[in-house]
């Protein structure tokens, strides 16, 4: 299992008052599941992604990643653990604005102490995955938010990671490029990625194969989804 969550509680504390961001959460994600977490405002579903990519820890339970107890982790293990297992996808796209796309997608394997010649084999085969190859050179603000978006995801894509964790992938962009970008998800499931995403719209959800609905920092439900191709409409 790639991923297993055990009784997990996380709280936080606020103005000297403890709140339960999230209680008692179990659940498990298998290698190659395309999975949407869903929830209002608040619901805790941010709380969640921060754990699952590493970015915080339980307060009680367990993590586990690949059989990896993330609690037992350091802080250098941990900033270890989300360069080389989690490639992230934010929607505001978090791209530095005066670098090329090239420069943007190769940045994570500089971290990681990538040979330069690598580096650019590595950043360049991300880049056509994402359908970018002519636009290398292009710096963030000579693309369209779409193709901002695709660097973002090929910046993710250049690790290898076991898991794509995409927030809100296209809270930032209009609804048929959002289509474009959701299409480029499914593209990037059936090649073998493990997509993770979260969002509060039903719409984006329903890409998914499966969706776990927080509410109130509890799992609200856990099921699978219909999916588009098995719709049948009567005439």
């Amino acid at each position: 299992m790639l991923i297993e969550i055990k009784d997990l509680i996380k709280n936080y504390r606020m103005d000297d008052v403890e709140v339960e961001a999230l209680k008692t959460i179990n659940l498990t994600i298998a290698l190659n599941e395309y999975v949407a977490i869903m929830g209002p405002s608040g619901s805790g579903k941010s709380t969640l992604m921060n754990i699952l990519g590493c970015l915080d820890t339980p307060t009680f339970g367990q993590y586990l990643f690949n059989d990896v107890d993330v609690s037992t982790l350091d802080d250098d293990s941990l900033s270890a653990m989300r360069n080389k297992e989690i490639g992230f996808v934010f929607q505001n796209f978090n791209l530095l604005p005066r670098m090329s796309a090239l420069y943007n997608v190769e940045m994570p394997l500089m971290y990681a102490g990538v040979h330069k010649l690598e580096r650019k084999e590595r950043a360049l085969k991300a880049l056509e995955r994402v359908g970018l190859l002519d636009r290398i050179n292009h710096k963030p603000t000579e693309l369209s938010g779409g193709q901002r978006q695709r660097v973002a995801i090929a910046r993710a894509l250049v690790s290898n990671p076991g898991i794509l964790l995409a927030d809100e992938p296209t809270g930032a962009l209009d609804s048929k490029t959002g289509d474009e970008i959701m299409e480029l998800f499914n593209k990037l499931h059936q090649e073998g990625n493990t997509v993770i995403l979260i969002t509060h719209e039903q719409e984006i959800a329903d890409y998914a194969h499966r969706t776990i609905f927080i509410k109130d920092g509890s799992i609200h439900y856990d099921r699978p989804n219909v999916r588009k191709s098995e719709t049948v409409t009567s005439i």
